[in-house]
């Protein structure tokens, strides 16, 4: 099967110009080798047996992305310990200088001098944010983000998050500290990273209370996340009425199956049609970052 032509037909049937995906991971190659590593041995994060799918070298899953469609995608980068993320938004920054069709990424984490670097981002030219609870084993209401909450909150930057507790619970996930930090910065651009997984209904609830947050589509309703964290029947519904702030996301490369089926599971959810595909593959993504949305 020829995938990129079957992606690509998805998209074409809608009429849309392209794919915006709003979760994709390119990183220093150390960094990615250590991150798939990590999935190789099914660390306590993740928690079962996890395939890289495109494990090939970058140029190669650049090239990939592009042969999919994907006219504009993401870098999201993540530090799991303190002095790391500065670091990681240099080389971000200047992915970024030569990928044109990748937003400008960058991330944080709570240690001192964070207000000032991300600061230093957004002058830069950063267009998005990533934060990752889990990984960083980090809690989101740290006195050390304060500051940074409010830089971004006021730049109007979207964070996407990963905050939901799984694939494997962390020590601050869940819709508790989030619901915390959106008390207090409620014009967040937040964008919930798997829809929340597995505290769908929670993360649905913070969706419909505070109208710049959106939640993303990364592995949600695919066979692999289904037999562990199943998107509950009942909320089904709440997805067509909350249509343009559902935002297409892949985990492009490390995921355990193929591009085509991330796309292919939301394409037969009930109740959803060709508008509702087209925000969510592209269009709700492309106005949020100011991109044009016809071709």
């Amino acid at each position: 099967m020829d995938e990129a032509k079957a992606v690509r037909a998805i998209w074409e049937s809608l009429e849309l110009p392209g794919i915006v995906d709003v979760h994709t991971h390119f990183m220093p190659k150390r960094v990615m080798d250590k991150v798939w590593q990590y999935f190789d041995s099914a660390g306590p994060l993740v928690g079962r047996t996890w395939p890289i799918a495109y494990r090939t070298d970058e140029r190669d899953r650049l090239e990939t992305l592009r042969g999919f469609g994907v006219r504009a995608f993401t870098s999201l980068v993540y530090p799991h310990k303190p002095q790391m993320a500065a670091w990681l938004n240099q080389w971000a920054a200047q992915f970024a200088s030569t990928t044109p069709d990748c937003l400008p990424t960058a991330t944080f984490y709570p240690e001192s001098g964070a207000e000032e670097y991300v600061t230093a981002a957004i002058d830069g030219g950063t267009r998005v944010f990533k934060a990752h609870v889990q990984v960083g084993g980090y809690d989101p209401t740290d006195p050390l983000l304060d500051g940074v909450w409010g830089v971004i909150e006021e730049a109007r930057v979207p964070v996407v998050i990963h905050c939901g507790s799984g694939p494997q619970p962390g020590a601050h996930t869940g819709p508790e500290p989030i619901r915390e930090v959106l008390a207090r910065y409620p014009r967040l651009f937040l964008i919930v990273a798997h829809m929340g997984m597995p505290e769908y209904t929670d993360f649905l609830d913070l969706c419909e209370t505070y109208p710049e947050v959106r939640l993303d589509t990364t592995m949600a309703f695919t066979p692999f996340m289904e037999e562990t964290a199943p998107f509950p029947a009942d909320d089904r519904s709440r997805l067509v009425a909350l249509g343009d702030r559902i935002l297409f996301g892949s985990d492009f490369p490390n995921i355990p199956y193929g591009y085509l089926e991330a796309m292919q599971v939301l394409t037969t959810l009930e109740d959803v049609d060709a508008d509702w595909l087209r925000g969510v593959f592209h269009d709700n993504a492309a106005r949020l970052f100011g991109l044009p949305i016809h071709s």
